[in-house]
């Protein structure tokens, strides 16, 4: 059943929330734990729509999971693989499909068959950089029709083998594919220009865990040696980056003061430097971060997204809603996603003044240059936001309508899409609620979409 939510605004958020486990690392965790035929033990997972979809997927190929929602941890073991053919239903729901080659092409001899990659239509997600690093490791790869629908066949009938790689991007996703089919390839494989983001650190932890050696060298730099003997692990799952940055955002966009528990330092510090440099306030301690406001926020910043140790992508589109609320003129450059700032015409209905580039205001080398796509905004405030009927086109600027809704004079409704914010964001309605919010779910019937 779907619902809507209704966001009265205007009401500053006080009080305490604990950071949920990162949706970016037990996903992946998940995969990788098929590997081996050892039980693995995951603490601090959060009951997330994205993890739904992954334990169906690991247990559409044989997995035996247990998942305690209560406990928050996860059991799985995958001694023998039922099928290595991943359903077309999944090819729309996540990322995660196109990750079973890089954990399963090494473990079976049988052609593994997945859908073509899924998620939040926020740009293109091209896989040529997981598909050229498999083919050197050895796998045969081909993309086939099926159905009327695309998906990818991908076997190593011979074998992995042990080699150089260097991406020309620091994508994730790729660099977790090769990491994964690394550990059943002969010798040694060795990554250039890989993705450093705190959740491939944890990836590789767990993977050392697993029994895999290993190192993380200069320049971003990984090798691997294949590994025969596994173990079972216990992995406690890191506080996600991202749920933390967005609650931070809603507190001092609201003019309130909210304590994360669990929150940790160094992933956030380019977050935390950019909320420092249009005045937002915080505060680190043993067990978490404060975020607070305490005077007017001031605009005239000039932001870049970048792969990690950058400003993530996944920040700026609560923080162009901060940008709203500062005095003066702030430039925001993405380099990540070519389609990132579509969410940018709902805040403009809303009030905000922001203006849309295809040019690239800044300075980081940029991928999109000169291909037309609007990749570059100038927000200027600050300005009054007012609430509106607005529909969610994926995870992260849906977050940032919630935001924006929060600190809008009067209702929002959220009517369309409001269940992508559940793929992401553990308990949102109540975790908002507790720290002062006026937000409400209302179910809709399925035939008429009214509210029950």
């Amino acid at each position: 059943m779907t619902h809507i939510l209704r966001i009265q605004g205007g009401q500053p958020l006080q009080g305490e929330i604990t950071a949920a486990g990162a949706k970016n690392s037990v996903t992946k965790l998940l995969v990788a734990s098929l590997l081996s035929d050892k039980l693995c033990l995951f603490r601090n997972v959060p009951n997330i729509g994205e993890v739904k979809i992954t334990v169906d997927l690991c247990r559409e190929i044989g997995s035996k999971i247990t998942w305690d929602q209560q406990d928050k941890t996860i059991s799985i073991q995958t001694q023998e693989l039922k099928t290595t053919y991943i359903p077309q239903r999944y090819s729309g729901s996540n990322r995660i499909p196109i990750l079973m080659i890089g954990a399963l092409v090494g473990r079976t001899d049988e052609s593994i068959i997945v859908p073509t990659v899924g998620g939040d239509l926020i740009g293109q997600r091209p896989v040529d950089l997981h598909t050229h690093a498999l083919e050197k490791l050895g796998a045969k790869i081909e993309y086939r029709v099926m159905k009327t629908e695309g998906a990818y066949l991908a076997s190593a009938h011979h074998g992995l083998k042990g080699t150089t790689i260097h991406l020309n991007y620091p994508s994730v996703g790729a660099t977790e594919n090769t990491l994964l089919a690394a550990v059943h390839a002969q010798g040694v494989t060795t990554i250039h220009n890989a993705a450093m983001e705190p959740e491939i650190i944890d990836l590789i932890l767990f993977l050392q865990k697993l029994g895999v050696y290993v190192q993380i060298l200069p320049n971003r730099t990984i090798q691997v040696q294949k590994t025969c003997t596994f173990h079972e692990v216990e992995h406690t799952v890191p506080a996600d980056r991202n749920e933390v940055a967005s609650y931070a955002m809603a507190a001092i966009s609201t003019q309130g003061r909210v304590m994360i528990k669990g929150a940790h330092h160094l992933p956030m510090l380019s977050f935390l430097n950019a909320l420092q440099s249009i005045g937002g306030r915080f505060r680190v301690f043993s067990d978490g971060i404060e975020f607070f406001y305490d005077k007017p926020l001031r605009g005239g910043v000039h932001l870049e997204t970048d792969v990690h140790p950058g400003f993530m992508t996944d920040w700026q589109q609560p923080f162009t809603v901060l940008l709203t609320q500062a005095v003066g003129l702030s430039v925001l450059h993405e380099t990540v996603y070519e389609n990132r700032f579509g969410y940018t015409h709902t805040l403009r209905f809303m009030g905000a003044d922001i203006q849309s580039f295809t040019n690239c205001l800044g300075s980081l080398p940029c991928r999109f240059v000169h291909q037309n796509h609007v990749h570059s905004i100038v927000v200027r405030g600050p300005t009054p936001l007012h609430g509106q009927e607005i529909s969610i086109p994926d995870l992260r600027a849906g977050f940032a309508y919630i935001v924006a809704a929060l600190t809008a004079s009067n209702e929002t409704v959220i009517t369309k899409n409001a269940d992508f914010l559940d793929r992401g964001y553990e308990d949102l309605v109540r975790k908002l609620q507790s720290i002062g919010a006026q937000i409400q779910k209302e179910a809709l019937h399925p035939l008429c979409h009214a509210p029950i």
